[in-house]
């Protein structure tokens, strides 16, 4: 009798799971993404705006609606911003360049910031750090905290 009553807690508790996941098909990602570790130069060398030194949100909407993405700015001197607002059309991409944030106020640059970035469907995130400064290219993929 005890095998039966775990089997049947097991399969309430896989159930249970199931019915947290999107549907087959459904959008992909998570509505809210943590990065700690964005900072946005000031000099760069080269081109502009191809090689300006920037971080830049990529943004993947796998949905069948456009999904809305708020942007709260945390930094270690100062109270956090926001939100900023990011549009993503149904299944596409959006690259928002972070030094483009200006309303409510710019992020200000040379200076360590992080993101909270919460959105009102599933989307994917990640940072995406360019830097350009000396005559060198340096670039880098920031992955989202847990």
């Amino acid at each position: 009798m005890a095998l039966k009553e775990t089997l049947n807690q097991v399969k309430e508790t896989v159930t249970q799971a199931a019915q947290q996941l999107p549907p087959a098909g459904g959008p992909l990602g998570r509505t809210t993404w943590v990065f700690s570790a964005g900072f946005a130069p000031s000099q760069s060398t080269g081109h502009e705006p191809e090689f300006t030194s920037r971080n830049t949100l990529c943004l993947l909407n796998t949905a069948d609606q456009p999904a809305c993405v708020r942007l709260t700015v945390f930094h270690e001197q100062a109270d956090p911003v926001g939100p900023y607002e990011v549009l993503v059309d149904p299944r596409r991409v959006k690259h928002q360049r972070i030094n483009d944030l200006i309303e409510p106020e710019a992020v200000p640059l040379d200076s360590p910031y992080g993101l909270v970035l919460e959105s009102d469907i599933p989307v994917v995130a990640q940072l995406y750090y360019l830097d350009s400064r000396g005559g060198e290219l340096s670039v880098s993929h920031l992955n989202p905290a847990p």
